[in-house]
């Protein structure tokens, strides 16, 4: 299975039997998306930043909320969160995903604005690869986003949704996430293969390069 960032809290996770793009973004976001398709798309949340599902080919079936789904082998499971810390009060829903794709269990927790509860926990407690946002405003900041990492004890964390060169929305540089979690000198790639029997034996936090 292979992870490339494209950007703001969008994915391509290719596996085997198919292709998932989760969180597929317009223009607004600063970002390029590309010509892509996909046999699954994922969205956390109504904002253009996040459900430009009409940018993606290839005819995907598109998830926008919490249930079971088992598409072209490839089972994602969608938990309700919250975009904020008073339950949706302020910012509305999310839905977190758990991804389960060549035998890794990948968990993108879309625009997560608050710690989640015990039961939320135990909903996504069992995943590989941790894709969490990081840059604060809208989303976890680096100090909630270390707690929130280490409820689940993922096994690979790859962060998302921060301020880079590209993104438009006012959003925490990296590295306040990178000092909380204790990473230092870290290399981003531009592609990250993951396997099951290959997993690191410690957490190990990987940084991604997004296309440009």
């Amino acid at each position: 299975m292979e992870i490339t960032w494209l950007g703001h809290s969008c994915f391509k996770i290719k596996g085997k039997s198919g292709t998932i793009i989760t969180d597929p973004f317009d223009s607004t976001s600063g970002y390029k998306l590309g010509k892509l398709t996909a046999d699954i798309v994922t969205l956390s949340h109504n904002h253009p930043g996040h459900n430009y599902a009409a940018g993606i080919g290839g005819d995907p079936k598109v998830i926008t909320g919490p249930g079971e789904y088992d598409i072209a082998g490839i089972f994602v499971y969608g938990v309700r969160t919250f975009h904020d810390i008073e339950k949706g009060k302020q910012r509305g829903n999310n839905t977190s995903y758990l991804i389960e794709i060549d035998d890794v269990k990948v968990c993108h927790l879309g625009d997560l604005g608050h710690v989640p509860s015990a039961a939320q926990i135990d909903e996504i407690s069992d995943a590989d690869v941790l894709l969490i946002p990081v840059g604060g405003e809208s989303t976890l900041d680096a100090t909630t986003a270390v707690e929130v990492v280490n409820l689940i004890s993922p096994d690979i964390v790859i962060p998302m949704h921060y301020q880079t060169e590209s993104s438009r929305p006012e959003l925490d540089a990296l590295d306040k996430f990178l000092k909380e979690i204790g990473t230092k000198d870290v290399t981003p790639v531009p592609k990250l293969s993951v396997n099951k029997s290959l997993l690191p034996l410690e957490m190990d936090v990987v940084v991604m390069d997004y296309q440009r």
